[in-house]
């Protein structure tokens, strides 16, 4: 019997990410989307670790945290403890405790084999819907909204999808955001930039500012303005990235060595490394040490240039 589209994504709902303390969890949901793309190009149900590898191991050196392409086996290992992936090779090498996870060098040798459950590849190319529906899931859950055009690009993922195809079904009740959090955060910072001091009105409306969290929404960061920029978009963006962080003590701008600009961009970008950050207007709003702690250990692609 095939499986419903409530069904497939509550199945992937239930996948458990590593945890430890506040770490990012994006190994899991990165390679499903990774699985998902080879879905949507008519490619086979199992491949390769090897075959998979470099691509995998780019994802999480571009949307990851520092040194997150280090553990990309991981993923490839314990998804089938979820029930969603299935793993083949030799007996030798899948025989053991879950936690025995083979290291890089032996599933490469093996030629270990992973792709989804069989069902749930069956059902996963049959419905343009579903896929679309499972990407979206995966995103809203892992990643801020900055990032997923850039993660479905890198993917060559295509979530148009017919509209008579699509669906309202949904897996879970997702946690709702505060509606005023922008209103909020955007008036902490006097309606500008807290970077650059971009501060663009059209009539009443404010243009090209948006309100970014530090710990991000997904990663359970609240809606409080000590949780909050104010942000051009281009700075948004880059911030969500790790192309810079913010110190906690003297609240200074340090930008990753990991960004490279020409002329043209220097001025938006390096030229604010070591600049002070534009303060709100009350101290209540100042940005959360805890949260900007965060950022610099899970987000920030280190290391950072030299004050």
């Amino acid at each position: 019997m095939s499986l419903t589209r409530p069904q497939v994504l509550q199945a992937f709902d239930k996948i458990r990410v590593f945890q430890r303390g506040e770490q990012r969890a994006i190994h899991k949901p990165l390679l499903i989307l990774l699985a998902l793309a080879r879905v949507a190009q008519g490619q086979g149900r199992l491949v390769a670790f090897e075959d998979i590898d470099q691509p995998l191991q780019a994802l999480l050196g571009e949307f990851g945290p520092s040194g997150a392409a280090k553990s990309r086996h991981y993923p490839f290992w314990h998804l089938a403890t979820d029930h969603v992936w299935q793993l083949e090779g030799p007996p030798s090498v899948l025989n053991r405790p879950p936690g025995a996870t083979p290291n890089v060098g032996k599933l490469r040798a093996h030629h270990v084999q992973g792709g989804f459950a069989p069902e749930l590849d069956q059902a996963l190319r049959q419905d343009p819907a579903l896929r679309a529906q499972l990407a979206h899931q995966l995103l809203d859950a892992h990643f801020p909204d900055t990032l997923h055009g850039d993660i479905l690009a890198a993917l060559g993922l295509d979530l148009s999808i017919p509209a008579d195809a699509a669906s309202n079904e949904a897996s879970s009740v997702t946690a709702r955001r505060d509606p005023k959090f922008r209103e909020r955060v955007l008036r902490a910072y006097e309606h500008r930039c807290c970077v650059c001091g971009f501060d663009l009105r059209i009539g009443q409306t404010t243009a090209g500012l948006e309100a970014a969290h530090i710990k991000w929404f997904q990663a359970k960061g609240p809606d409080i303005e000590s949780n909050g920029l104010a942000l051009c978009a281009l700075h948004h963006k880059i911030f969500d990235l790790g192309a810079f962080t913010i110190l906690p003590d003297t609240y200074s701008l340090v930008f990753s060595q990991h960004v490279v600009a020409g002329e043209a961009s220097r001025h938006m970008l390096l030229g604010f490394h070591g600049a002070g950050l534009i303060m709100p207007q009350s101290k209540d709003y100042y940005p959360s040490a805890e949260f900007l702690h965060w950022h610099e250990k899970e987000v920030f692609k280190k290391p950072g240039r030299e004050l």
